[in-house]
């Protein structure tokens, strides 16, 4: 079998970090560097997908918006800030083609929450946790399907911090482009390699 089915937690913090080491852009207004994003984004074949959104720590306290949105290519990775740009029609655009192949995990959760900014049809998409499976990779998490797949410890010390604060820091950044890049990344690798398991 090419991949383990699953990975301890010793195992995985024995591997190296993964880092990104492409552009990243942050993007919180619809002026040039908003038109160069969705130009690249636009031509890509395949992108890394991931939104976070600011935590609540209150019980049964109403869930808050999504903050943020990234896409990724190969070599840059994009960072929207939703809760100052809304989610305006050349994102959607992006987000309803269905030629551009949108790769994250739990990706559902993640398209209904933005439709709460702007509804929209998603098309495109793959869900990295319902396809592992053909591989024999029974782990579900970001960070464990890519410890399986790609060698490599992707960092959750940002998952739950502010991501409504007026500055974002490079910390936040360099998360935020991670966890979509990585995304995109698994899946050519997933693609590449044989199938284990037939449909």
């Amino acid at each position: 079998m090419v991949y383990k089915s699953s990975i301890s937690a010793e195992e995985l913090e024995g591997m190296p970090v993964t880092g990104f080491d492409g552009e990243v852009a942050v993007i919180d207004s619809c002026g040039a560097d908003y038109d160069n994003a969705i130009r690249y984004l636009s031509k890509q074949k395949t992108l890394g997908f991931d939104t976070e959104t600011k935590p609540s720590f209150i019980a049964h306290s109403k869930r808050n918006h999504v903050a943020i949105l990234q896409l990724s290519g190969m070599d840059k990775a994009y960072i929207f800030r939703l809760n100052t740009i809304g989610l305006p029609p050349a994102l959607v655009s992006i987000l309803s083609n269905g030629k551009i192949v949108k790769v994250g995990a739990a990706v559902n959760d993640d398209i209904n929450a933005l439709c709460l900014h702007n509804k929209f049809q998603a098309k495109g998409f793959v869900d990295l946790q319902k396809i592992a499976y053909k591989w024999g990779i029974e782990e579900k998490s970001v960070r464990k399907m890519a410890a399986i797949i790609l060698k490599t410890r992707v960092s959750k010390s940002q998952q739950l911090s502010n991501w409504e604060a007026t500055e974002l820091t490079d910390a936040q950044i360099s998360y935020a482009a991670i966890d979509a890049w990585v995304c995109r990344k698994m899946y050519l690798k997933l693609l590449s390699t044989p199938i284990v398991i037939d449909e």
